[in-house]
């Protein structure tokens, strides 16, 4: 089964527009998944066999607004998402800062291939972009964990640490390019001059460069039931704490406060005996299900977190769809 991660930053006026049509695309060939749309692009996962994700894809671009979507691919052994989700959102990443146009000016495309040389330079700010619980399994040497638990609050930390009116040379990263790519939006916004960010983000590189080169330590948190990758998109050893959805190393599941189903470190204290009863009953439910050969939606966890017309207006061209009917062109 192939899974498919993608996302652009480009002008949607009419992001509604695109939800209907779409839907109908991924149920006709049983592709499934999360897409986000947002007047600033579009920021997806989908899942199904490789026949299908393309049509789907191919359906995406022939809106010109997303004719060079770039796709990252994996393979998972069973189906990573229960169902599609498409959403409608003010942001495809949220950061919460108005003004920030990473379709116009973000900072420089680093290739993976040349990654290590850049974040080895020691006058260069390496900064993880992600949140604390995708840090804690993984995250490539030296690099500065800010400590947010959500990437609206990144914002604040850089204009808390970073000292715009010195001009640093900063390098920023996360899991597939697009919360970086935002990150250096704003500081771009802010005045600083030279910003990097790592095209691809982590999967690409982990994809790419040979374990033997790589300064990546750990593994990489993604949004599916995967959970984790490491080199050359390995599946990985983290699994997902089903109370609280954070991942556990195998060390985090040594910890006397783990119980498989119920709780971890970081959530043991965090809820109440009621709510530990009803994740132990959901456990055994699970747990049922496997005896008899059966699935249950329990163990698949919903995705995480993504001018006026005046009288010379004509009608848009417009363009064949591979799911039938057609796509506008803006």
């Amino acid at each position: 089964m192939l899974v498919a991660s993608f996302y652009r930053f480009t002008a949607l006026e009419d992001p509604a527009s695109l939800v209907e049509p779409l839907e109908r695309c991924c149920a006709m060939h049983d592709v499934r998944g999360i897409v986000l749309l947002a007047p600033e692009g579009i920021n997806a996962t989908i899942a199904g066999t490789r026949e299908d994700v393309m049509t789907v894809v191919d359906h995406l671009r022939a809106d010109p607004r997303l004719a060079d979507l770039t796709l990252k691919e994996a393979e998972a052994d069973r189906p990573p998402f229960r169902k599609m989700r498409v959403r409608l959102k003010r942001e495809i990443v949220t950061m919460g800062v108005e003004g920030i146009d990473p379709a116009h000016l973000t900072g420089t495309y680093v290739d993976p291939g040349d990654w290590n040389a850049l974040i080895s330079d020691p006058d260069v700010i390496v900064i993880d972009t992600r949140n604390d619980y995708e840090v804690a399994i993984g995250s490539f040497q030296n690099a500065v964990d800010p400590g947010i638990e959500s990437f609206g609050e990144l914002p604040d930390w850089l204009d808390a640490r970073i000292d715009m009116a010195r001009q640093p040379r900063v390098a920023m990263f996360c899991t597939g390019g697009i919360r970086c790519e935002k990150s250096t939006a704003l500081l771009k916004q802010r005045g600083v001059r030279e910003v990097y960010h790592l095209e691809g983000g982590i999967l690409k590189y982990l994809e790419q460069v040979p374990e033997e080169e790589s300064l990546w330590t750990g593994e990489c948190f993604v949004f599916d039931e995967r959970v984790a990758v490491g080199h050359g998109l390995e599946l990985g050893d983290a699994t997902l704490c089903r109370a609280c959805r954070d991942p556990l190393r195998a060390s985090d599941r040594r910890s006397p406060r783990y119980v498989e189903g119920v709780s971890c470190h970081r959530c043991h204290d965090r809820t109440t005996d009621a709510q530990k009863a009803r994740f132990a009953e959901r456990k055994r439910q699970v747990d049922l299900a496997h005896a008899r050969g059966r699935s249950h939606l329990a163990e698949t966890p919903a995705p995480a977190d993504l001018g006026e017309a005046g009288p010379e207006a004509v009608t848009p061209p417009t363009r064949s769809s591979p799911c039938g009917g057609t796509t506008t062109s803006r």
